[in-house]
């Protein structure tokens, strides 16, 4: 007699839960206004990452701070730590790599030729 009664109650459940397999309703009171727009927006391509990033001292002994991203045609620079940074792109892979305000980078090792606002090239070195 005490056997069954668990048997029965685990038998009972069982019965119980195989008869509601409707799929709850959802009801959506706040729709998303986008949702078609997001749905049907071209695909976005996330920027290259940085590979490595370099702190340079230049003859003129200013400092010079390049970050230079994974697809190996661009770079970022700054000449403060905290600056904002300038965008040097290459034409292609092993090219000088320029950008706004005179801003170009020529190498990846450690000794570089910089150039910053506009000025002339100069060797940088790690």
């Amino acid at each position: 007699m005490t056997r069954i009664a668990p048997l029965s109650a685990v038998a009972a459940m069982l019965v119980l839960a195989a008869c509601n397999n409707n799929k709850p309703e959802v009801i959506d009171t706040n729709p998303d206004p986008m949702a078609n727009q997001i749905a049907n927006a071209a695909p976005i391509e996330m920027p290259p990452a940085v590979t490595d990033s370099a702190i340079y001292r230049c003859k003129d002994n200013s400092i010079v701070y390049v970050d230079f991203l994974g697809d190996k045609t661009q770079a970022n620079v700054r000449t403060k730590k905290g600056g904002t940074p300038v965008h040097v792109q290459a034409e292609g892979e092993g090219k000088p790599l320029t950008g706004g305000n005179g801003f170009s980078v020529e190498g990846t090792g450690q000794t570089v030729q910089i150039a910053v606002n506009g000025g002339a090239a100069q060797t940088c070195n790690r």
